[in-house]
């Protein structure tokens, strides 16, 4: 174990200093961690990754901490076991608490509240991406990489502003956070499902559908470059419309809401087993990075009024986020800390990974991999070192904003703040580590620590867009 250690350091010095990082990252995965045992076999010597990576972005729509089998649920979700398996299981991987705050920082690598996005963009809001910001998709395309966004987009509510507008060469799937399984429209009756920007008509469930255009697209392709494939379901999100096959398993669940919730969630792993499958039918698993994620902490319940003129819900329980506390929306850990694994073909040992990292990490990582620049407006670290040296612990502070809360974390500790508009703004810190179901606030026992974060996190405040800064009369 001593010798491969020492072997990898001067190899790892070497690489870096030739700037071929790629071959670096197999060389670390292939030999073992101490904190990395599964009882595996070493990898094959002769499997090489060859090139430029590909890379595979799964997004689960709401999923909670509980809602998969690798983390001891009910439901059962063997692909992602699988996925987990071969992989690293992150399991402090941070994002923001709703929909479309979490993909705007993994497509710019800077917390979503630096462009004003705070909250999901619903009804008929013009918000969009910025175009002047370089992001993850484009960056890649200057390294002649094919890209394409397939599922949920939500960062624009018209095919104007779809992901073409920012640097995806293929889309399809809807435009909005939410559509009815069958009929894709969105809660108001607004259309949503498109290609290429040209809203369309097609019968079938969302998961499949996704799923199907994902392997079309992987088959179509140019084959002699690297892609960057963003796959961004709709499930486990509401409304819950899934077929008898999906619900049968779970006979033995007695709340119906929870139920059907578990049957979104067995369709979803099933797709995700495809595309998976299907990668290595097309040899390309071998070369490719898989990062699977959710896009926030789990929903409570839904209990609509006017959505679908009425023809779903209510739902008195949906996703599980035990043991952490609360549901999306907020920035309790159930909210932000988020399901997350990456896998790059066999060559990451098993285990889980306790590095605190932010969704906003992914990019550039990613660009890092791919030996792209990374563009300034990025805040986000690459965690390519941790991923070659898990004991490497260079944990950097990571800011989250929602649009009922902010919070901050400086390992072990974590600040939160609720501003009110006729109130004092409410502090909460807890030590994430010890106490991680945040039962225990210790803002009055620890004042200095949190004295400290309150001036690091007004100072990550004041960076956020004017727009979403209006001063409040409580504080």
């Amino acid at each position: 174990m001593a010798y491969c250690k020492f072997i990898l350091m001067n190899l790892q010095l070497s690489f870096f200093k030739t700037g071929i990082c790629c071959l670096a990252l197999c060389i670390a995965f292939s030999c073992k961690n101490k904190k990395f045992t599964s009882g595996e076999t070493e990898t094959d010597p002769q499997k090489t990754i060859s090139g430029k990576p590909d890379f595979l972005v799964i997004i689960a729509d709401d999923a909670g901490w509980n809602d998969m089998s690798f983390h001891g649920s009910e439901i059962k979700t063997p692909h992602l076991d699988q996925l987990a398996g071969k992989g690293i299981q992150l399991e402090r991987f941070y994002v923001n608490p709703t929909c479309s705050p979490s993909r705007a920082s993994l497509l710019t690598g800077m917390p979503a509240s630096r462009i004003g996005i705070v909250a999901p963009i619903s009804g008929r809001s013009e918000k969009t991406l910025p175009d002047s910001i370089v992001t993850l998709p484009q960056a890649l395309k200057k390294a002649d990489y094919q890209t394409a966004l397939i599922g949920k987009w939500h960062l624009g509510l018209k095919p104007e502003n779809g992901p073409e507008a920012y640097g995806f060469d293929y889309s399809y799937g809807f435009l909005h956070g939410q559509i009815d399984q069958y009929s894709h429209r969105y809660k108001n009756g607004d259309r949503s499902w498109h290609r290429q920007g040209e809203f369309i008509e097609e019968e079938g469930h969302a998961t499949d559908l996704i799923t199907r255009e994902a392997l079309q697209w992987l088959d179509q392709r140019d084959k002699g470059r690297p892609f960057f494939l963003q796959l961004a379901y709709s499930a486990p999100h509401i409304p819950l419309q899934e077929p008898g096959q999906w619900k049968a398993p779970y006979d033995f669940i007695e709340n119906r809401s929870r139920r059907d919730y578990a049957a979104a969630m067995s369709h979803l792993d099933n797709a995700i087993g495809k595309v998976l499958e299907h990668l290595d039918h097309l040899g390309r698993r071998e070369n490719t990075v898989v990062l699977f994620i959710s896009d926030n902490g789990a929903q409570e319940k839904w209990n609509p009024v006017t959505q679908y003129d009425g023809r779903y819900g209510p739902n008195d329980q949906l996703g599980s986020n035990h043991p952490l506390r609360d549901y999306k929306t907020s920035n309790y850990e159930g909210a932000i800390r988020v399901p997350a694994i990456i896998a790059w073909n066999g060559y990451a040992e098993t285990g889980k990974l306790q590095h605190y990292m932010s969704v906003t990490d992914v990019m550039p990582t990613f660009l890092e991999l791919a030996e792209v620049p990374v563009p300034e407006q990025v805040e986000g670290k690459s965690v390519h070192s941790i991923l070659q040296k898990p004991s490497d612990q260079k944990n950097h502070e990571i800011y989250v904003r929602g649009h009922l809360q902010e919070s901050l974390i400086q390992k072990p500790w974590k600040l939160l703040r609720a501003r009110h508009v006729n109130a004092p703004a409410v502090f909460e810190l807890y030590d994430i580590e010890a106490d991680p179901s945040e039962r225990e606030n210790l803002i009055r026992k620890y004042p200095e620590v949190a004295e400290k974060m309150k001036r690091a996190m007004e100072q990550q405040f004041r960076k956020d867009a004017k727009a979403v800064n209006v001063a409040l009369p409580g504080g």
